[in-house]
């Protein structure tokens, strides 16, 4: 959740609080405040805020999500949706009809879905999104374009496509994912190999497969959020482990086996979300050794380390009783693709197939397609070049602009990691950059558990869509990071 929350305006008379507080947030969101995939506040803590009841608040999220302006996700809470495909949002609010009473269903009751009001004013410019990882553009939509030709005219291949797949992916497709894991140090036979549809779905199932309700498992202090929402919904004990500039303290690890008895480890050891930390070797060994002694699953997460020429042995390589990676396609080449190979021990290969049989039956088999034959084909070598070379120039860029101030990065990733000096709070820099017309995630979305937020922010270099505007958008940082919170409130 970020810092925003709405305030209850003084109301005409017979106009009700929920719906107040709907067009409030309408506002937020059709003006750039609020973010796709923004966390809304709790009921019982917006209701706290506003001195309302939380079923107003309930009454005005309801609203919202009929408009499709939010999402309620069951037992996480409420995030702002994703705009519809030309980036429009509903209007922001009508007139209530008189024929139209308070409990009607009509559009034109409701202060937010009605095509007939009057326009909203306009949107101010859309923001650089800094928070969003995702990667630069590069020359996948037209290999898209190509490979789709390739598979119209191959009929017979078409059909077969059409049809159900093993669920583990079929056979020439969990090869390419072997092979797309070689690449960063897994080599292990297509038969421990499993296609899912992205990485965040492979942790899933590998979460249900590994795990129960109740069990304990470890991650980063500050890791993926991804792994949050997922152990809520499987009511795991997620529990963060001390890091430092490097990543995991093998010592802090030690001492929560001992006291925990967790069941498994999620982690990054390589260009970690979202510090940039890889690693070094000797910690790797001590962290497969406290793994093997404590009889901990450790669950790594390979995606960023994609983008490295050479990167270090992963820790799932070190442990072939104990060692499940976790890759896909989404950060060096395309997250629309929704490609994810899963690699573990053969023990768990039958678990994690059946979590993906009762999950969806099967990943895709079009897109698995498309990407065994970019991997196969060597066209994914040259995405991956495109990216690492788009990335080596826009690393040269933030070294550039941001030249006077001290943030943690690695020459490969697509990430800074910006520690904010005092006075700065992160909250309150991150809303003197939205009001900038920059977007940046604040340390508390990496959190684990109630554990305290460094006053940092993370950014990611791929959000700009071109190089000027990231240039643009650094500068506007720079500039806020030069004035301070004090000049959010001078004349």
């Amino acid at each position: 959740m970020n810092g925003w929350m709405p305030t209850l305006p003084a109301l005409p008379r017979g106009e009700p609080k929920y719906r107040a507080i709907a067009y409030a947030y309408a506002q937020a969101i059709n003006g750039g405040q609020m973010l796709p995939g923004e966390k809304l506040p709790a009921h019982r803590l917006l209701a706290k805020k506003l001195s309302v009841t939380t079923g107003t608040v309930s009454r005005a999220y309801t609203e919202l999500e009929r408009c499709g302006m939010v999402v309620a996700r069951v037992g996480d809470g409420t995030y702002v949706a994703e705009p519809d495909a030309d980036g429009a949002r509903l209007p922001a609010r009508t007139r209530q009809s008189p024929e139209a009473g308070e409990g009607s269903n009509t559009s034109s009751a409701v202060g937010l879905a009605s095509t007939a009001s009057t326009p909203a004013p306009p949107a101010p410019g859309r923001p650089v999104d800094l928070g969003q990882n995702v990667p630069m553009p590069t020359d996948e939509a037209l290999l898209l374009t190509q490979t789709l030709r390739e598979l119209a005219a191959d009929e017979r291949l078409a059909g077969e496509l059409l049809l159900y797949q093993p669920e583990g992916g079929r056979r020439s497709h969990r090869e390419a994912g072997a092979r797309w894991l070689a690449r960063m140090g897994c080599t292990v036979p297509a038969e421990r190999v499993l296609v899912t549809q992205g990485a965040q779905h492979g942790l899933a199932c590998v979460l249900r497969a590994v795990l129960r309700p109740g069990d304990t498992i470890f991650a980063e202090a500050l890791s993926y959020p991804g792994i949050v929402a997922l152990a809520r919904q499987l009511r795991l004990n997620l529990v963060g482990i001390e890091i430092d500039e490097e990543g995991i303290v093998p010592a802090a690890l030690e001492r929560a086996c001992g006291l925990l008895a967790p069941r498994a480890l999620f982690c990054v050891p390589t260009l970690h979300n979202p510090t940039t930390a890889t690693l070094s070797e000797a910690r790797r060994a001590a962290i497969a050794e406290i793994a093997v002694r404590h009889n901990l699953v450790v669950i790594e997460d390979l995606v960023p380390a994609a983008l490295l020429d050479a990167p270090p042995t992963p820790l799932a390589a070190r442990l072939p009783e104990h060692g499940i990676a976790i890759s896909s396609l989404s950060k060096a080449v395309a997250p629309g693709l929704r490609v994810g190979y899963v690699q573990a021990p053969q023990d768990w290969v039958g678990k994690i197939l059946a979590v993906i049989r009762s999950d969806c039956w099967m990943t895709s088999p079009l897109s698995a397609e498309i990407a065994a034959r970019w991997i196969v084909n060597g066209e994914i070598d040259r995405l991956v070049a495109q990216q690492r070379a788009c990335v080596d120039v826009r690393q040269a860029i933030a070294a550039e602009v941001l030249s006077g101030w001290t943030y943690r990065t690695d020459p490969a990733s697509p990430h800074l990691w910006l520690p904010l000096a005092e006075p700065w709070r992160a909250a309150e820099f991150a809303a003197a950059l939205r009001q900038a017309g920059v977007l940046a995630k604040t340390a508390d979305s990496f959190v684990i558990g109630r554990g305290s937020a460094p006053h940092a922010v993370r950014l990611s270099l791929g959000g700009a869509r071109s190089h000027e505007t990231l240039r643009e958008a650094l500068e506007l940082l720079a500039r806020t990071l030069r004035n301070g919170p004090e000049g959010l409130y001078s004349a």
